[in-house]
């Protein structure tokens, strides 16, 4: 037979105190003194007491709960080291306190639209974090519309009336671009993600910026972060006309499959061609050659993010987060 499950009353015959006393206590208001305070929560932590999370949200208290909805197919998303970086910042940031974090995973913006409406509906969260922003993202306007707090990562839009939490990766972009050409390099291919994420435009637009001048220079789009598709622009690139000395790429999971192409093909690594990744991980260090990354504080953003959202301010705010580093290892080489 299972255990009972501790309740107030349980709480208030072992502090000697009325259900009222442990209820003031429990919720932090004001009736008992501070010694009754203290001494009624340990011994709701000695009894394994937990609050009904239901009944809290039905008296209009905090749901308890912070959500993040990731849109990508699950193939992609269960190798690509990003989101386990940001999950961690997030859990270090919740470690502890009285909030967890809800995850879910679509393939489709309808169906991510749907959860924040239920979500809403239901009081299940206190608050979203915003990932993979959109140009026109229409999750702007549901979670405005529903009064739903929300907390983007990714680059600062003010128009937006939303907070975020951002990384400079057009600065990343410009030293990746400078150190390349420093070593030589003139033909560099940036192999972009999806072309509809803000953060893949921007990136593109340092990119362009950086490399003017340079008319080997240009931008390829994948259809999404997977390995599958970094190999078949990968090939194509290396055995066609005009093939790079440099490739650049929006995640570590892609640039590892093009290290196997050119493998593949018989190229040298970084002999023949020179290849850096967006979001270093360990990946980049295992892989032979190991790669030369980009670096940037993802758990800290996942971290900040979440100490934006429960604790806003008086409106939006923009944090910036410490800049990328450039990680140079095997991978990269003169021209």
């Amino acid at each position: 037979m299972p255990a009972k499950r501790p309740t107030i009353a349980d709480i208030a015959r072992a502090a000697g105190v009325s259900t009222g006393a442990v209820s003031y206590a429990l919720n932090n208001q004001r009736g008992v003194s501070e010694n009754t305070r203290r001494r009624i929560h340990e011994i709701a932590a000695t009894l394994g007491w937990v609050p009904n999370t239901a009944a809290r949200v039905l008296s209009g208290g905090p749901a308890g709960a912070i959500g993040l909805v990731v849109d990508r197919p699950a193939r992609v998303l269960g190798i690509e080291p990003y989101f386990m970086q940001l999950i961690s910042g997030i859990q270090a940031a919740l470690a502890g306190g009285p909030t967890s974090l809800l995850l879910q995973v679509t393939d489709n913006a309808p169906a991510q639209l749907a959860i924040y409406r239920r979500w809403w509906a239901e009081r299940r969260v206190d608050g979203i974090l915003l990932v993979d922003l959109l140009v026109d993202d229409p999750r702007v306007e549901l979670v405005t519309d529903l009064g739903l707090p929300a907390v983007i990562l990714g680059e600062p839009q003010a128009d937006l009336g939303l907070s975020s939490v951002w990384t400079d990766d057009e600065k990343a972009m410009a030293f990746v671009v400078d150190y390349l050409t420093t070593l030589g390099h003139r033909e560099i291919v940036r192999v972009a993600g999806p072309e509809e994420f803000v953060h893949t435009q921007r990136r593109t637009a340092a990119f362009l910026a950086a490399t003017a001048g340079l008319p080997g220079a240009r931008v390829l789009t994948a259809a999404d972060y997977s390995d599958d598709a970094a190999s078949r622009i990968t090939r194509r690139l290396l055995t066609g006309q005009r093939a790079p000395t440099a490739l650049v790429f929006d995640n570590d999971v892609m640039a590892v499959a093009a290290v196997g192409v050119a493998t593949e093909l018989g190229l040298d690594v970084p002999g023949r061609v020179s290849v850096v990744a967006w979001d270093d991980s360990a990946l980049c260090r295992l892989v032979r050659p190991a790669l030369t990354a980009v670096r940037r504080p993802t758990a800290e953003r996942g971290a900040a993010a979440v100490t934006l959202l429960l604790h806003p301010g008086d409106g939006p705010s923009q944090v910036k987060t410490a800049d990328p580093e450039l990680r140079v290892r095997s991978s990269t080489g003169p021209a």
